[in-house]
């Protein structure tokens, strides 16, 4: 599988940071032995489009979560949001 020989081939301080708790590589993996081929070419295609640095965190004043606004419109949980970004 592509994804297991890009996790061989490039250590993990080597890769790109996501701004996803669950890196790109994984949730993709994940997908693909859960759901089948066709969910984990639609999260790839999602991560693809939306894994980048144009979003906005902002503190729901009613919960005080903290949500992530990304580009696309997707509003992203503060459970999916990579610790380094809180």
């Amino acid at each position: 599988m592509v994804i297991k020989t890009y996790w061989f081939l490039i250590p993990p301080n080597k890769r790109r940071k996501c701004i996803f708790k669950k890196s790109c590589s994984n949730a993709v993996f994940d997908d693909t032995i859960s759901f089948g081929f066709y969910k984990g070419i639609q999260t790839l295609l999602f991560r693809i489009r939306n894994c980048n640095n144009h979003f906005d965190i902002v503190t729901d004043t009613h919960s005080n979560e903290k949500k992530m606004y990304l580009k696309s419109g997707t509003v992203i949980s503060e459970t999916e949001i990579a610790e380094r970004l809180l």
